[in-house]
């Protein structure tokens, strides 16, 4: 019969219309929404157990309040070993660039991803280094939504499969950040480079972050709402002058960023001429690395884990016992934020944080670590020039700093703004 279409033919015919973008947005969605809740379940049950309820009830008053601290080295190396073993012998999980290159090339991200990728990331991170959970959740979704993609719709259009693990991003970053319109765009100006654009996906990219965020919010019962309160009351407006100054204050921190990628060159030349980047010497890589900023972490605690709690802290200049995953947090040395001098200690050595957590093979997103590091030096601008605004020094050196590295210009300001409440520093 000449009138028969064929279930492939069919789906060939409807790949990429607006009814099918609809249906795998809203599939993708859930399943990205239910596996990032999953994912932050784990993560954040053992955080509290490992730093908090472990030393709580075994070290506070056994140990002697002198060596407390060592409970941090303790954690962080077992952590380190573990992140080596992980990928050695579970699988080589990639990192954030390994996954936009899968967009580029094969438009997907294979499933057997997934499993290395958790396990070394869940140990990055417990372990305190300065990598958070946002690139492996964009990975994990990018995986989920290919897979929802070949597996379930049975696509086979590389444009059209490439769309919607781009949806997955999107949703993994839209359930991350709590914005759905940044975490979108963030996944579509992360993967644009060489003049390869991906705009034309926006719609349906904000419709699946939509769906994953509620999902998500809703089984973690978290609300959709800004996380921040860095002043007492948000900017009422904003003068044609703080344009020019905000975009003076983002140049200082596109500077800080050309010397981190510097520093960065610099360190990870120093593990390859040891041999080091060889997955076969994963461990030595993850211990030598670790021990740096671990180190660092017990002079100036305020530089541990990925800087999403930390943020408001430094900011504001909160004392060390409102940090929220460190134990102990006075550290070795009992280090406060005082003064300008000693935020531009906590920005310098976030720096170098970052970057040695990179380069020992840890697994993790650096953009909070980004943003905690602008917040140092945003604040220090303050006692330098008392007029520039709290708001505006620190988000817009942390969007210097972060948009730089990252090239996601757009996403970046909208998601400072929203994760603060400071919608009129976005002009």
């Amino acid at each position: 019969n000449s009138s028969f279409i064929s279930p492939s033919s069919f789906r060939d015919k409807i790949a990429g219309t607006i009814p099918q973008s609809i249906a795998v947005a809203l599939t993708v969605g859930v399943v990205c929404g239910i596996g990032a809740f999953l994912y932050y379940k784990v993560l954040f049950f053992l955080l509290e157990f490992i730093w908090h309820t472990v030393p709580r009830d075994f070290v506070a008053d056994r140990w002697p309040e002198e060596i407390h601290c060592l409970w941090l080295p303790l954690v962080g190396l077992t952590m380190a070993t573990l992140v080596g073993l992980s990928v050695k012998y579970v699988g080589e999980p990639g990192d954030l660039a390994y996954t936009i290159k899968c967009v580029h090339e094969k438009a997907y991200v294979s499933m057997n991803h997934v499993t290395p990728m958790v396990c070394a990331s869940l140990f990055s991170i417990l372990g305190g280094g300065s990598l958070g959970p946002e690139a492996p959740l964009v990975a994990i979704c990018a995986a989920l939504g290919g897979f929802v993609s070949r597996s379930i719709f049975k696509q086979r259009k590389r444009n059209v499969v490439r769309k919607h693990t781009l949806m997955g991003m999107a949703g993994a970053l839209a359930a991350f950040f709590g914005s759905p319109l940044g975490g979108s765009l963030f996944a579509l100006e992360v993967n644009s480079r060489f003049g390869v654009e991906y705009f034309e996906h926006l719609v349906e990219a904000i419709f699946c972050g939509e769906v994953t965020l509620v999902v998500f919010r809703t089984l973690s019962g978290l609300p959709i709402q800004s996380i921040y309160n860095l002043t007492e009351a948000p900017i009422p407006f904003a003068k044609p002058t703080d344009v020019i100054l905000g975009a003076g204050i983002g140049l200082l921190g596109a500077g800080v960023a050309s010397m981190f990628a510097a520093l960065h060159y610099r360190v990870m030349g120093f593990f390859e001429r040891r041999g080091l980047l060889d997955n076969e010497r994963a461990v030595q890589r993850a211990l030598l690395g670790s021990s740096v900023f671990l180190t660092i972490g017990l002079l100036v605690p305020h530089t541990m884990f990925w800087g999403e709690a930390e943020f408001e802290s430094i900011a504001r200049m909160d004392p060390s016992s409102t940090l929220e995953h460190v134990w102990p947090t006075s550290g070795l040395l009992g280090f406060e934020i005082t003064g300008g001098w000693s935020l531009l200690i906590v920005g310098v050595c976030k720096i170098f944080a970052i970057s040695f957590t990179v380069a020992s093979g840890f697994r993790g997103g650096f953009i909070f670590p980004f943003f905690s590091a602008g917040a140092a030096f945003g604040r220090t601008l303050t006692f330098v020039f008392p007029n520039i605004p709290l708001p505006i020094a620190a988000l817009c050196f942390a969007a210097g700093i972060n948009v730089a590295i990252t090239r996601t210009s757009l996403a970046t300001s909208i998601i400072l703004c929203y994760l603060t409440g400071e919608q009129q520093a976005m002009a």
